[in-house]
């Protein structure tokens, strides 16, 4: 076989990936227009009423593990007390902090002495003091030893927690007003619910005033625009596809509604897990199917909080090296549910499709366009078939971007002002000129990471609010 052969066919390999996955883009896109259009029907005044009018709500424990979060964590405490879901507790988890989150939340919110005993079914690092707010007597703080990862910190929170249902966030993540309420409903409806997860946005460039979001615009920083067309297209596509098929495989560690009882039965968070929100979310999918109990993991297609992403090199290329090794490690350890009739739509459709697209693809991409672009400048590959890849890849890929924004703006219209929608639709565009292939050699990167059994999440770069 010719070395012109080879390239042409493995160029041609190439091009079918790309056209499968924005296919299979396109069909989510029908399948999130659709959902968005029943949720947006089924939010009427009565839904939420059903809430809002309840005598005795659920009580729902808001766990924040907190690590070295001092600039952040006030604020995130005062979105959680303003939100109009009476029926809640706020459980921080200040684990092992070497700057002033403490401090912080005693000058605040102030913090006395409590200690208190309660049965702990999940094994964590020692909690060393329990403190609650003469201010405000929802909120309870464990100060406890670090065991290095947010999963120890949030099953002692879990510990810690009174309510049946347990909602566990980032430290650096804001609420809307009315998460709680929305993120419960599914639980009314449904009693086989065990878990709820949501629609996450990006609060970079956003007012934020007393905890609440005040007034939504595009970052400055085309690192976090790139970020918000790609948490689009998650969330709104890949998503809302999967939750219209009891399928969702990650509720996100910034938003996870959780039956509390379920989370303690499959062991809570893993600590050894990289990525343990997934890795949680599929071991609740694999107990359940097991026994043949239904059990219902919904999604919220709304934004239900705001979150900081990345805005420096440094900080986005290390997110990335982890979420690469989080979704491996994943795939790996759950490796017998790929394929396996048992699980149903999860396994014989979800985690085969993620390990294809999301496991095996940033490698095919990156070798792709590396491979392709040589050989065509040694002439060994025809330039059509070039051009074609290029077309297949970039344009169907804007393509699919344009589509989640439009669905995003038409759900939530937070992005209607000429300006800021004219800059999400060219990050849309742009952001698959570069940044997507940057991505992908970061995933390979990640991949390396993940072979040669690298651990840990390290830090973060952020910004005060």
């Amino acid at each position: 076989m010719t070395a012109s052969a080879i390239a042409t066919g493995f160029s041609v390999l190439v091009i079918a990936y790309f056209v499968l996955w924005n296919v299979s883009q396109f069909l989510m896109a029908g399948v999130a227009a659709l959902q968005l259009w029943r949720y947006e029907h089924r939010r009427t005044p009565r839904n939420r009423a059903l809430v809002a009018r309840l005598a005795s709500p659920p009580l729902v424990s808001i766990v924040v593990p907190a690590h070295n979060e001092a600039l952040t964590i006030v604020e995130t405490v005062r979105a959680l007390l303003t939100l109009d879901y009476e029926a809640r507790e706020i459980v921080i988890v200040n684990d092992g902090s070497s700057d002033d989150t403490l401090k912080r939340l005693e000058q605040a919110f102030q913090l006395v002495s409590a200690p208190v005993a309660f049965e702990q079914p999940l094994k964590t690092a020692p909690v060393r003091g329990v403190y609650r707010s003469v201010a405000e007597p929802a909120l309870v703080v464990l100060e406890k030893d670090s065991a290095g990862c947010k999963a120890d910190a949030s099953n002692a929170g879990i510990n810690a927690a009174s309510g049946g249902l347990v909602l566990v966030i980032d430290a650096d993540t804001v609420l809307e007003p009315d998460a709680l309420s929305r993120a419960v409903l599914p639980f009314l409806e449904d009693t086989t619910t065990v878990a709820v997860g949501g629609y996450v946005a990006i609060a970079n460039g956003s007012r934020i005033e007393a905890g609440r979001v005040t007034d939504v615009r595009m970052p400055r920083s085309w690192l976090a625009r790139f970020q918000i067309v790609e948490y689009m297209r998650s969330f709104l596509l890949f998503r809302v596809a999967c939750a219209s098929r009891n399928a969702v495989t990650i509720i996100s560690g910034a938003f996870g509604l959780f039956r509390r009882d379920a989370v303690i039965e499959v062991g809570g968070y893993d600590h050894t897990a990289i990525g343990e929100d997934m890795d949680l979310t599929l071991r609740l999918h694999r107990a359940f199917r097991a026994r043949r109990q239904p059990a219902r993991i919904g999604f919220v297609p709304l934004p239900v909080c705001w979150t900081q992403a990345p805005e420096d090199w440094n900080s986005l290329r290390g997110q990335r090296y982890r979420w690469r090794r989080g979704l491996l490690q994943s795939l790996w350890r759950h490796r017998r549910a790929i394929a396996n009739p048992r699980l149903g739509i999860v396994g014989m459709g979800v985690l085969p499709y993620t390990t294809f697209f999301e496991g095996i693809g940033p490698l095919l991409e990156l070798s792709g366009y590396v491979i392709s672009t040589a050989a065509a400048i040694l002439g060994v590959l025809n330039w059509s078939h070039f051009r074609v890849l290029l077309a297949v890849s970039l344009l169907f890929g804007a393509s699919t971007t344009l589509i989640a924004v439009f669905l995003s703006d038409v759900g939530t219209g937070r992005y209607l002002r000429g300006r800021d929608l004219a800059i999400l639709l060219t990050a849309a565009v742009l952001e698959n000129v570069g940044y997507r292939q940057l991505n992908a050699w970061w995933g390979c990167v990640g991949t390396a990471q993940a072979a040669a059994g690298k651990k840990g999440w390290g830090a973060m770069t952020r910004k005060a609010f």
